[in-house]
């Protein structure tokens, strides 16, 4: 279920998402080593952002496949499935 997925992947977008905030500085002299310091510095920083990349292009996988199924199957007739998604 592409839907379930989807929650997942959000849960763990805001999750990353907030844990590299934490570490960041997006001041344009010290952008760039505010990232190099979350890869090397920070325990599993590294694991952290690569989870956060590849998060976001899941997140999209799964949300054109979720919406590519509902059209093919025509599930978008029905007024439930706008409600619950």
């Amino acid at each position: 279920n592409f839907g379930s997925l989807l929650g997942v992947c959000l849960i763990i977008q805001i999750i990353t998402g907030l844990f590299l905030a934490m570490h960041y500085t997006s001041d344009t002299t010290t952008a760039f080593s505010s990232v190099a310091h979350i890869c090397r510095d920070v325990n599993y920083g590294w694991l952290i952002r690569y989870m956060h990349a590849n998060g976001a292009s899941m997140f999209f996988i799964c949300l054109f496949l979720h919406v590519g199924r509902g059209m093919y199957y025509g599930s978008y007739t029905f007024l439930e499935t706008w409600n619950i998604g």
